[in-house]
Formats: structure tokens, C-alpha cells, sequence
């Protein structure tokens, strides 16, 4: 489990292709203590420190992390937000984050907002029910809050101290974010299911009913 603060930037200063997975390297010069087995989320997608040293370490990426995220763009030389997980007793400064990414999204637009810049991500339209105005979202693993949304979209406004600890300030239309909705929403949706009068084999057809509403003194 993650809170989306990011601790630094990473360098993948080796990406080894073995077919569809791949083994990165990467830089993290603030991190010194790291521990065999960890897990770490690299660009909000959550992976496991194999081997290390005092600025680097090592993980490996399943042809299914590499399939959903932007993972399979990273080159050696690309730039990586990273995060420990969190441990007992730390703040927790932004989000429940869990460090598996629901959709990539596309940068569509960035413009100033004094000294904030304003990213619009557009993302698959069945995505749009988990993310709400003012709630949270975790882009490229950084905890955010939603500014605007639609349907298929979502706004977040950057301020100048994300846009220098992060790899956001990078960002141009066209980039590929990988995108984590809020865990809550989909929970919620869960729990309700057998009430939404879906009639999929998961979900039990609804039992809320007018008349149920009056035998129950509603």
C-alpha cells in the first residue's frame, strides 16, 4: 500500500527485455536502506525490490504490468516517479494507493495557471463512474485531486513544488499516464451491486423493490 507522495525521481539506467517482462534497473540515490522482497511502486505500479545497492536497485516487471501501464515505454535514460510502500506509524499525506494501475490514460492538454500548470487526461469512458470532482486519483502514482472531470476526462491542477519533485513537469500531449482511481468507489460499487438491478451472473438481480420499500415502512 501506497499514499501516492512521491520520494523521488528514478533513472532506468538498464531496461533488460526477456520477451514480454522485463527487468529494470533503476537509480534512486535517496533511498539507502532498502530490503530484499520490498515492494516499490515505480510510475504508481507497484513491484518488488530484487537486488540493491546504496543508489540502485532492481525489479521485475510481469508481461501483464508491462501490457496495462507505460512500463513498456521506459528506455534506459527515461525517468521514473518512485515510492516506498507504507509502513506503520507514516503520515498519510495523500491517498490509499494500492499500485495497480486501472487504465493509461493520454495527456491532451497542459496550460499555465499562474504558477500551476493545469494537465487534462483523457481516459476510456468506463472509467469515468470512479472518478468524481475534488476526489482523489493517482497518476503516474502521484496523489492528486480531481479539479474537473466528464465522462471520459479529468483535470488536475500541478503546483510548482509536484511539478520539480516528479516526472509530471515532463509531460507533454500525447504521454501515457497510468492512471489508479480511488480504491473507496470501487468498494462502494461492490457492496451495492446486488441492488443495482444488474443481472449478471457476479452480481444477483436487485431485491429493492416498491414493494418491499412499503413492507419495510419506507
Amino acid at each position: 500500500m501506497f499514499t501516492g507522495l512521491i520520494q523521488g525521481k528514478g533513472r532506468i539506467e538498464n531496461a533488460e527485455n526477456r520477451g514480454n517482462e522485463t527487468r529494470f534497473k533503476v537509480s534512486a540515490p535517496k533511498i539507502k536502506d532498502y530490503e530484499k522482497g520490498e515492494s516499490i511502486a515505480i510510475n504508481g505500479v507497484c513491484l518488488t525490490v530484487e537486488t540493491y545497492s546504496d543508489s540502485w536497485f532492481t525489479c521485475y516487471a510481469s508481461k501483464e504490468s508491462m501490457s496495462v501501464t507505460n512500463l513498456g515505454n521506459l528506455k534506459r535514460g527515461s525517468m521514473v516517479n518512485y515510492e516506498r510502500a507504507l509502513a506503520m506509524g507514516d503520515r498519510l499525506g495523500g491517498h490509499i494507493v494500492s499500485g495497480h494501475v486501472d487504465c493509461l490514460g493520454s495527456v491532451e492538454s497542459v496550460r499555465p495557471e499562474g504558477e500551476s500548470k493545469i494537465y487534462r487526461i483523457k481516459f476510456p469512458i468506463e472509467h469515468g463512474k470512479y472518478v468524481v470532482p475534488k476526489g482523489s486519483v493517482a497518476l503516474d502514482g502521484i496523489s492528486l485531486t480531481v479539479n474537473d472531470c466528464g465522462p471520459d476526462y479529468l483535470e488536475v491542477n500541478i503546483i510548482p513544488e509536484t511539478q520539480e519533485e516528479t516526472t509530471i513537469s515532463l509531460w507533454t500531449p500525447g504521454y501515457a499516464v497510468n492512471i489508479e482511481t480511488d480504491v473507496i468507489g470501487k468498494y462502494v460499487e461492490r457492496m451495492v451491486a446486488p441492488w443495482t438491478g444488474n443481472k449478471s451472473e457476479d452480481k444477483p438481480q436487485s431485491k429493492l423493490t416498491m414493494d418491499f420499500l412499503r413492507e419495510n415502512g419506507f
